[in-house]
């Protein structure tokens, strides 16, 4: 008798699950991904270098629709992020810096965009393929010094979506 019943809360549970994931929105990225270096506005959250909101719990979630240039990617509940006067560490950095991304779910890639100061600066395309666990990218930025704020985009190949990271650097300052 309580084999039976365990072999039916085993069959219910599967039942359950296949049922969850069919049910499950179809557009919504699985990709998450944030730059942890130079340390990202959300990788100093999820140190806890600058204390935040709920971003510290999940630094690789800041997700919104494609074309923006805002750190949050245009989500209010990591709002946060845009603070420029938020007590962001700055990071010294020489004129070529490698930023390195680090990914919890890998998703189809378009490319990764990088802004100093709103210009871009460069642009990497992936052609749709899914990165590794991390992606490295050296940009150079001998057409700067001094302090500024770089905003990386990762567009998202398959939604209308991109994750957005932005780093507080001093261009120059580090050999």
């Amino acid at each position: 008798m309580k084999i039976r019943g365990r072999l039916r809360s085993i069959t219910a549970v599967a039942a359950a699950t296949a049922m969850a994931f069919t049910l499950m929105p179809a557009g919504v990225a699985s990709a998450h991904g944030y730059v942890s270096s130079p340390p990202s506005r959300q990788a100093q959250c999820a140190a806890r270098v600058v204390e935040c909101g709920g971003i510290k719990w999940e630094p690789q979630s800041v997700e919104g629709p494609k074309g923006l240039y805002s750190c949050s990617g245009g989500n209010a509940r990591f709002a946060e992020l845009d603070d420029d006067d938020y007590g962001w560490d700055v990071t010294p950095v020489s004129s070529t810096l490698t930023f390195t991304w680090t990914f919890t779910a890998a998703h189809a890639t378009t490319d990764w965009v990088y802004y100093v100061d709103g210009q871009e600066v460069a642009r990497f395309g992936y052609g749709g393929h899914r990165p590794p666990w991390t992606v490295a990218h050296t940009v150079d930025l001998t057409a700067y010094s001094g302090q500024h704020k770089i905003l990386a985009v990762w567009n998202i190949a398959d939604t209308a979506n991109a994750f957005y990271s932005c780093m507080d650097v001093n261009i120059g300052a580090a050999a």
